[in-house]
């Protein structure tokens, strides 16, 4: 099968993002920043082939979403498997928060230990096992087209690791930027990463490296 080109997109910029507050499947609204950021991009993305727009159905991905789209005139397919990975305990908490009230549990997610469930929530196994199997059945869909995924910084980095054999567990040393666009290729057993951590769409403005 002819492979897939998946232009990836991390949400804009949202007010937890700024806090430093985890959201899993909560939301935050996108701040101003988030709003351009998403407008910008959409700008950039105006004349580029794209056959289909995908989006995780969380309302800061949809945002983003839809602040793109209102340039490239697609229509949005929601797709709940974009989601970002269920944080269990740690949702809406923030990284003081979460050592002080669980330090068992934040050790654990530190160490990226795959086997981890944050407390009813999802480990990083289950987790990049639903993203990986998302992005494939995207792309089977449209074998040899380009598709526009918008998604988020959990989800970006499971896909980084797949395309690079990288193991689950392993330290990242990569970036997860706020509206950047990252682009690989997807075909049946083969991944690859074209390019990584683009942002220049953004000018001089700054993109939050976090999840």
């Amino acid at each position: 099968m002819t492979a897939t080109t998946i232009l990836a997109v991390r949400h804009g910029e949202t007010v937890w993002n700024l806090q430093g507050r985890m959201q899993g499947y909560l939301d935050s609204d996108l701040d101003a920043g988030g709003v351009q950021q998403a407008d910008l991009l959409g700008l950039r993305l105006v004349g580029e082939t794209i056959d289909a727009v995908y989006s995780s159905d969380l309302g800061r991905t949809l945002a983003t979403a839809r602040g793109i789209t209102r340039h490239t005139r697609h229509e949005i397919r929601q797709e709940p498997g974009l989601r970002e990975r269920h944080l269990g305990k740690f949702q809406g908490l923030t990284g003081e928060e979460a050592a002080k009230h669980h330090p068992d549990d934040w050790r654990r997610f530190k160490s990226r230990d795959p086997h981890h469930d944050l407390g009813d929530g999802e480990t990083l196994v289950v987790f990049s096992a639903r993203c990986v199997a998302t992005v494939e059945r995207i792309a089977a869909a449209h074998p040899g087209g380009r598709v526009l995924v918008v998604s988020h910084g959990g989800v970006l980095d499971c896909l980084y690791r797949r395309a690079l054999g990288i193991s689950l567990d392993a330290p990242r040393n990569w970036t997860l930027l706020n509206a950047s666009l990252n682009t690989l290729t997807v075909s049946p057993g083969d991944w690859r990463l074209v390019h990584w951590g683009d942002v220049d769409h953004l000018g001089v403005r700054d993109a939050i490296d976090d999840i």
